[in-house]
C-alpha cells in the first residue's frame, strides 16, 4: 500500500509541475493585453475570442509540455445523500487524469497525436482495512486540434478511440470501447461550453446495458472568475428516459497564483459514477484538493 501512495504521489506532483497557463508562452504583448482585459470582462457570456492567427496559435501549442493534466485530477473524500452515513458508505475518490502530446503539429490539418489516460479510484477508507471498492481505467489515442474563425481563436476539436474497464475478471468485470467525438468553444477567456459524444461497442459482457444509464455523452460548461482564482464546472449527462440525467457540479478555489492546485468540492447525482455498480443511483458530496487542466487546452 504504502509503494501505491509513493507512486501516486510522484504522479501528482509531475503533473501539478508542468500543468502550466497556455498563455505563458505568448510573446505578443498585444494578445496579452487583450487575455488581460477579457479576464476582467464580468460579462461572461459575451463572444470575445482571442485575436490571434492560426501560426501564432500553433507555436504556442508547440512550445507546452508534451506532459501534462488531461483532465480534473484529485484526491476527495465524503459522504452519501441518499443513504445513511457510516464508516462502509463514507469513502474517498481520487482520479489521475494524464495526456502526452506524441506529436508537433506536422500532421494533417495541423492537428496533434494525443495519448490519455484517466484513472479513477474508490476507496472505502473509513471501513476496516480500508479496501479499494473499485478502479475504473481509462486510456485513449486520438487527434486534437485548434478551431479558428477570421483569426480568432473560437474553440477546439478532438476525436478519439478509448477503452475503460475495471481490470476484473468473472462477474465483476466490466468494460466497453467507444470513439469520443468532442468539441469546446470559447465563449471568452471566462467561460467555455465544451461537449462529447460516443459512438460505442459494449463488449462486456456483464455491463450490456451500461449505456442506458451511462446515456452518449455528456455538455460540460466552466466558468473561471479574474486570475483563475474560482473554477466552477457543471456537467450535464443524459441518460436513457425523457428528462434523466447525471449531474455533476465542481466548485475550486485556487490556494495560490503560483501554483495549480484548488481547494475542491464535487456533487454527483444519478448512475454511472464506477463501473462496478454503473447501475445503482448514488449522490454525493465530497470535498478535497485539485489540480485543474488549462483553460484554453484541446481537451
Amino acid at each position: 500500500m504504502r509503494k501505491a501512495y509513493l507512486i501516486i504521489l510522484t504522479v501528482v506532483i509531475s503533473i501539478n509541475l508542468s500543468a502550466q497557463d497556455d498563455l505563458i508562452y505568448i510573446t505578443n504583448d498585444s494578445i496579452r493585453e487583450q487575455y488581460t482585459k477579457a479576464m476582467e470582462d464580468p460579462n461572461i457570456f459575451k463572444p470575445k475570442h482571442l485575436e490571434i492567427s492560426e501560426e501564432e496559435a500553433i507555436k504556442v501549442a508547440d512550445k507546452l509540455p508534451a506532459f501534462a493534466v488531461y483532465k480534473d485530477t484529485y484526491f476527495v473524500t465524503g459522504v452519501p445523500l441518499n443513504r445513511e452515513i457510516t464508516s462502509s458508505s463514507a469513502d474517498a475518490t481520487f482520479q489521475i487524469s494524464i495526456r502526452h502530446r506524441l506529436t508537433r503539429s506536422v500532421l494533417p490539418l495541423k492537428s496533434f497525436l494525443y495519448l490519455t489516460y484517466t484513472q479513477r479510484s474508490f476507496w472505502d477508507i473509513y471501513a476496516e482495512s480500508s479496501p479499494f471498492r473499485d478502479t475504473n481505467y481509462n486510456p485513449g489515442l486520438g487527434l486534437g486540434k485548434y478551431v479558428f474563425h477570421d483569426n480568432k481563436l473560437v474553440g477546439a476539436a478532438f476525436v478519439q478511440l478509448k477503452h475503460e474497464s475495471n481490470g476484473r475478471a468473472g462477474d465483476e468485470s466490466r468494460s466497453w470501447n467507444y470513439l469520443s467525438l468532442s468539441m469546446k468553444y470559447y465563449f471568452n477567456a471566462r467561460f467555455n461550453i465544451s461537449g462529447e459524444f460516443w459512438v460505442p461497442y459494449v463488449d462486456g459482457g456483464n455491463n450490456k446495458d451500461l449505456l442506458d444509464f451511462r446515456g452518449l455523452g455528456y455538455l460540460s460548461f466552466n466558468y473561471t472568475s479574474n486570475k483563475h482564482l474560482w473554477w466552477l464546472s457543471a456537467d450535464i449527462n443524459p441518460r436513457k428516459g425523457f428528462g434523466n440525467v447525471n449531474t455533476t457540479l465542481t466548485a475550486g478555489f485556487r490556494i495560490s497564483e503560483r501554483s495549480n492546485q484548488y481547494l475542491f468540492a464535487r456533487f454527483f447525482q444519478g448512475y454511472g459514477e464506477s463501473l462496478l455498480d454503473y447501475d445503482k443511483y448514488t449522490m454525493n458530496i465530497r470535498v478535497g484538493i485539485c489540480i485543474k487542466p488549462d483553460f484554453y487546452s484541446i481537451f
